[in-house]
Formats: structure tokens, sequence, C-alpha cells
């Protein structure tokens, strides 16, 4: 014969609401510090949509360079030809970042710029990214809010 107290626990199935909460809780402290390191991860491999677009850019630019006398401040070929361009959309395939020659280029250099769009724009250290051409000397750069060409964050880093 059993017991009262005995009936109960064998008649117990599942968990109770505590243990519940526990495992609720455990679940959201793993999220909490798993989802900001995951994000940032995947920011940093979408840095390479921005990268690409600018090493485009760059051999557009040296294919310009080989047929004229000057680089060009023109990415997209204007409808009527006129001013010629590069024919290199504004934006990246994906829209994670906008491309932008700065108006300068000579017949030695070019800025060109990709600025994140879009989701990237979380991207706060590498928001900016950019190479120059100066003389025959290819620089990188990246930066916030302006263009620091030591690249101290790796935003160009393998």
């Amino acid at each position: 014969m059993r017991s009262p107290a005995h009936r109960r626990l064998a008649r117990h199935h599942g968990f109770s609401l505590i243990e519940l909460m526990i495992a609720v809780a455990i679940v959201a402290i793993i999220t909490s510090v798993a989802l900001p390191s995951f994000m940032d991860s995947i920011r940093k491999g979408r840095r390479a949509e921005g990268v690409g677009a600018i090493a485009t850019v760059q051999q557009a630019q040296e294919r310009w360079r080989g047929a004229n006398s000057a680089y060009t401040n023109n990415l997209a070929e204007a409808p009527n030809g006129t001013p010629p361009g590069l024919g290199i959309p504004l934006t990246t395939a994906n829209g994670r970042y906008t491309l932008s020659l700065n108006g300068s280029a000579t017949a030695t250099g070019y800025v060109i710029t990709a600025t994140a769009a879009g989701s990237q724009v979380q991207d706060t250290r590498c928001a900016l990214l950019a190479a120059r051409q100066v003389g025959g000397q290819i620089g990188y750069g990246s930066g916030t809010s302006s263009i620091d060409w030591a690249d101290p964050n790796g935003c160009f880093a393998k």
C-alpha cells in the first residue's frame, strides 16, 4: 500500500513553473551575451561587399586611365553617354553600401568611398570604407564619420 505523498510523486509529470522559469532565464542570459557578438560577425562578413565594390571601381578606373588622359569622376554612365563614366551602379548589389567618387579625380589619382547603407549602418566602426590612388600609391582607410587613412579599425584586414 502506498502513502498519499508517494502517490502524488508518482503522478508528477513535466516541469514545475520554477524549473521552466529557470530554463527561460538561462536561455535569455545566453542569448543576450551571444547575439551582439553574432551580429558583429555578420556585419564584418558583409564588409566584403563594400571592399569588393571598391576593388571593382579601382579596376574600372585603371581601364579608364589606360584609354584616357586622367581618371574619371563619374561612376555611372550618363543616359546619353556624356559625360561618359565607368558604368558602375552607385549602390552595391545587396544595397549595403553606396559608392561615390569625391570629385577630385585627376591624371594621377582619385578617392572612392563606400558608405554603409541599410542594415550595415550598424557597423559603426567601419561605416566608411575608402581607397585612394595618389601618384601611383594606393591607400586604404575607414572610419565612422571621416576616413582615417591608417585604417586603425582593421576594416580592410583579412
